[in-house]
């Protein structure tokens, strides 16, 4: 019987000899991260380097700290085989690589925040959403959003954007409550017409593009704010329809819209706020 039992310990768990080998391998120390980046080096290496490709990205710089020098385009070479494939990627690679005090908004990396707005190579984009062209010899120039203040560097200056914003009042305005006491419901319709609409992430690529924006921003609330507007006035749980209406009804607020339509043809998540501004301008007539 003793040796029935050994030998059915050692089919399931091996013989003795063959558990220390076992033991010992479970025990053979893991590397670290330094040491495994060492590690691909090496065999990125033994593979054959590959050919570098080096772009260069001419970055708008201007410090408010010496405000009576003028603002300065700043020449940066990347390696692209050891950059990300976006604009992003490389602006990073940059401030942690070559320049730490270049300055630029982000946050997300997805497209979802907005924070990485700027102009790319004359077209206002995200960073995080623009890739690099692969042409090593054409040099990529990327700046602030036109037609703000600038803060430093890449940064605009949102400030008067965020209080047109807070002007258009960008939430559910009613008094009849719901019958039992629960969200307000709507139909599958309704709120099919609010796709195009709520997807704007205020990124302001849109209203810096619009020529009737940068000349009268002040008082002309631009693409980004008149699509928010749309997407209230076309919500049925809404009950404020009248009021929306009346605080647009002036000849600067919506009518400075020339139908250029640089807000459509810009816009990082592919919406159509020139269609929201010329479906308000119906509304408005009608």
């Amino acid at each position: 019987m003793a040796a029935l039992r050994s030998s059915c310990a050692a089919r399931l768990f091996g013989s003795a000899t063959s558990r220390p080998a076992f033991r010992l391998a479970a025990a053979a120390p893991v590397r670290g991260f330094a040491q495994l980046a060492d590690a691909a080096q090496e065999s990125q290496t033994a593979s054959g380097d590959q050919k570098a490709r080096i772009k260069t990205f001419q970055v708008y710089r201007w410090n408010p700290d010496t405000p009576t020098e003028k603002p300065t385009m700043q020449s940066y070479s990347l390696d692209l085989n050891k950059t990300g494939p976006m604009v992003l990627d490389a602006l990073i690679r940059i401030k942690n690589e070559l320049d730490p005090t270049l300055t630029f908004r982000r946050s997300c990396r997805e497209g979802i925040c907005g924070s990485c707005a700027m102009n790319i190579n004359g077209t206002n984009t995200l960073a995080c959403l623009c890739r690099i062209p692969t042409e090593v010899n054409a040099e990529m120039k990327i700046y602030p959003l036109p037609h703000t203040y600038v803060v430093k560097d890449l940064v605009p200056d949102l400030t008067q954007f965020y209080k047109q914003y807070k002007s258009i009042k960008p939430y559910l305005q009613r008094d009849t409550p719901s019958p039992d006491g629960k969200e307000y419901r709507q139909s599958k319709a309704d709120r099919r017409k609010l796709d195009g609409l709520y997807e704007c992430i205020l990124c302001a690529c849109c209203s810096t593009s619009c020529p009737s924006y940068w000349w009268n921003s002040e008082e002309y609330l631009g693409p980004a704010m008149l699509l928010q507007s749309y997407r209230w006035l076309a919500d049925s749980r809404d009950e404020r329809t009248a009021e929306r209406k009346d605080a647009l009804n002036n000849s600067m607020s919506l009518y400075r819209c020339h139908t250029i339509l640089n807000c459509t043809r810009t816009c990082p998540k592919g919406l159509n706020p020139g269609l929201a501004i010329a479906q308000i301008k119906k509304e408005m007539a009608f």
